[in-house]
């Protein structure tokens, strides 16, 4: 225990606070993946409706969406190692009781809770590490967290697999003794840091607008393409948004103890970041999604095969996000970025050109390419946005940052799947979202392809716009290295003199 308590104040502690941060991101991300391959067998095994098949992805992303800025509110209040230590116990929890759902209703149930402890995890990742590397490493800081990442999203699908292969509740079990494990390294690991806020109070109002705004609009998009636009439940869902989401931003401009602290996003450069990591969100977020049922469905692959298939998406991010990071320390973070949302972009638009039978060559090329683009433009974008924030202000910026790119996501998915689902017929799509696919003829298969291609073409122009937006954004101004530091002093010195 000794090398524990040296560690402290040690010119290495922040390697200690990045590897414990990067079990949180290898947890996460191997827990979607899993879970995602997993689909068709649980839509089997729990007999789910297609949209409760669905919103169990969902409800864990909206939960963790919704509170990541209450918990980065609590983070800045009584500490982040208390947080994130929480975070991890949580999420082990709710995996243990997941793998012992019965049926869809109480695995939902449990990816609630399961999206309470990820949004003290995400909260919290971005401003541990903000605290303790200087700005000059702070894009290779979070390019090792997002190429950590990406670790996860190579061996999540196919670990998902292999779980499967053996009982879809393994799929969630195996989450416990990661969880565990992190919630006892960050509690030898972490110290606190932090300034404290001197804000207090939590905005209730705001939560529950924001809450029941998002779900209206993600209900009313992932079910409407299931049961047609003038369903009084989709209706009612649109209006709830309509009405409560800009209620969200004026209770948001008003309150003494906001949720969302607008004044972060007078800052133009966390703006138009902001801005570009909820369409980036929104462009790459369901293409995991989509390609398990375009893999497992017209392909035909098992689901460990389909894990492997994907490994050219993760892939592309695991060698990009840190040499982005790099790059974006020493010549700067605007123009990678918009160039990685263009990248992203022709790697969707090239994904149009896939049919049914396609050989998998040409979705690996297009993977990789969408995985090159997202790794661009990640750690550079990141790490300019946390770089401008004070440091008693991470927690909450770290949670804007997750919450506006969540938000990205889970309108991706809830949208991409109103399109793909649109004028299929019911039993074709059963048979591809359950992954049993080998009596469809190729022209029964065609209307998925089709509203398939649809989707990335919009997701591509999604990509674009936020290429666009990265662009509004100042230039990066590259951070003064500690011999700079010296050489100006030195020189004011003799100024004086």
């Amino acid at each position: 225990m000794q090398f524990l308590r040296t560690r402290h104040g040690s010119p290495h502690y922040k390697w200690w606070v990045l590897s414990c941060t990067s079990l949180g991101m290898l947890l996460a991300t191997i827990n979607s993946g899993t879970l995602i391959i997993a689909l068709p067998d649980l839509e089997r095994s729990l007999h789910t409706t297609l949209l409760q098949l669905v919103w169990v992805i969902l409800v864990y992303m909206i939960v963790s969406t919704v509170l990541v800025l209450t918990a980065g509110r609590l983070s800045d209040l009584f500490g982040r190692k208390h947080a994130y230590v929480l975070g991890f116990l949580i999420f082990s929890i709710a995996s243990l009781g997941a793998g012992f759902a019965e049926n869809g209703t109480q695995l939902i149930g449990w990816r609630i809770v399961q999206g309470v402890g990820g949004a003290f995890l995400f909260a919290n990742a971005a401003a541990l590490v903000t605290d303790v590397f200087p700005r000059r490493e702070l894009g290779l800081a979070m390019g090792t967290n997002t190429m950590v990442a990406a670790v996860g999203l190579v061996i999540g699908p196919v670990l998902g697999g292999a779980l499967v292969a053996i009982a879809w509740p393994w799929v969630f079990w195996f989450n416990v003794p990661v969880g565990l494990a992190g919630c006892v390294w960050g509690w030898l690991v972490l110290e606190e840091r932090s300034g404290r806020s001197d804000e207090h109070g939590l905005d209730l109002a705001g939560v529950a607008t924001y809450v029941v705004g998002l779900t209206g609009l993600v209900f009313a998009l992932s079910k409407g393409g299931l049961t047609g636009w003038s369903n009084p439940f989709v209706i009612g869902g649109l209006v709830a948004a309509a009405v409560l989401l800009p209620l969200f931003v004026l209770i948001e401009r008003r309150g003494s103890a906001p949720m969302l602290d607008l004044e972060l996003f007078r800052n133009r450069l966390f703006a138009a970041a902001s801005a570009a990591a909820f369409m980036n969100g929104l462009a790459r977020f369901a293409l995991m999604f989509l390609f398990v049922f375009y893999f497992q469905g017209p392909q035909g692959a098992s689901p460990i095969l389909a894990g492997l298939e994907l490994a050219p998406l993760a892939i592309g991010m695991l060698v990009a996000s840190p040499l982005a990071g790099i790059a974006a320390d020493r010549r700067g973070s605007r123009g990678l970025a918009a160039l990685g949302m263009l990248v992203t972009a022709i790697g969707l638009a090239g994904m149009t050109t896939l049919q049914a039978h396609t050989a998998y060559v040409w979705s690996a090329l297009w993977l990789l390419l969408v995985g090159v683009g997202s790794g661009m433009f990640n750690s550079p974008n990141t790490a300019a946005m946390m770089g401008v924030v004070p440091v008693h202000r991470r927690g909450v910026a770290a949670g804007a940052r997750v919450m506006l790119q969540n938000t990205g996501a889970v309108i991706s998915i809830a949208f991409v799947m109103a399109i793909v689902t649109s004028a299929v017929p019911t039993d074709v799509l059963f048979k591809i979202f359950s992954g049993l696919t080998s009596g469809l003829s190729s022209e029964q298969l065609q209307p998925f392809i089709t509203n398939m291609h649809l989707a990335l073409w919009v997701l591509a122009g999604v990509s674009l716009l936020g290429a666009g937006i990265s662009m509004l954004r100042p230039a990066h101004v590259r951070p003064v290295g500690h011999v700079e530091r010296q050489q100006q002093q030195q020189q004011q010195q003799e100024a004086t003199a």
